[in-house]
């Protein structure tokens, strides 16, 4: 039977010891940095610099499920565009991969139907506007991060004018 010297083992380990515990605190604190960008408060505020307005709560829309189009570092479909379906939109994303007209009890989703307003994604919305499909959309209920991706004037001209 070999005989191993317990002491040159041990510092024979130490340099893997050391490494792994240095990449286990990296990526602890690597995560404890993401989580504190994800969660960090963003400026909820519409395309006009005010207050964020609810857009639906029947259905009840939102990124949180909350009626409000706010997002954060999670969202990484950007649904702030509150708008108001159509037929016409709701076929033109159906034909993009995204069927948003068929319920789906799983993820507590009701399917969508011409009048309901939602929280669109803003990549989306866009690619309708291009193409036009956009659904008329509630500006005030809109979140000001749309406009990274939506140009003001696009977003204007589909706007649901107020009496």
């Amino acid at each position: 039977m070999l005989k191993v010297n317990s002491k040159f083992y041990a510092l024979r380990s130490l340099p893997f010891i050391l490494i792994v515990g240095w990449l286990v605190l990296a990526a602890n604190t690597s995560i404890e940095m993401e989580s504190k960008n994800v969660n960090e408060e963003i400026q909820h505020s519409n395309v006009f610099g005010e207050a964020l307005i609810s857009c639906c709560f029947e259905p009840m829309t939102g990124y949180f499920r909350d009626g409000y189009c706010r997002t954060d570092g999670r969202d990484y479909g950007v649904h702030t565009v509150c708008a108001v379906m159509t037929e016409g939109f709701l076929d033109f994303t159906k034909s993009r991969g995204n069927d948003l007209s068929t319920p789906r009890p799983e993820y507590n989703f009701p399917g969508l139907k011409e009048g309901d307003q939602w929280c669109l994604c803003a990549i989306r919305w866009y690619e309708a506007y291009k193409e036009g499909y956009a659904p008329l959309v509630r500006l005030e209920a809109t979140h000001a991060k749309t406009l990274e991706i939506v140009p003001i004037e696009a977003l204007e001209e589909m706007a649901i004018k107020s009496k």
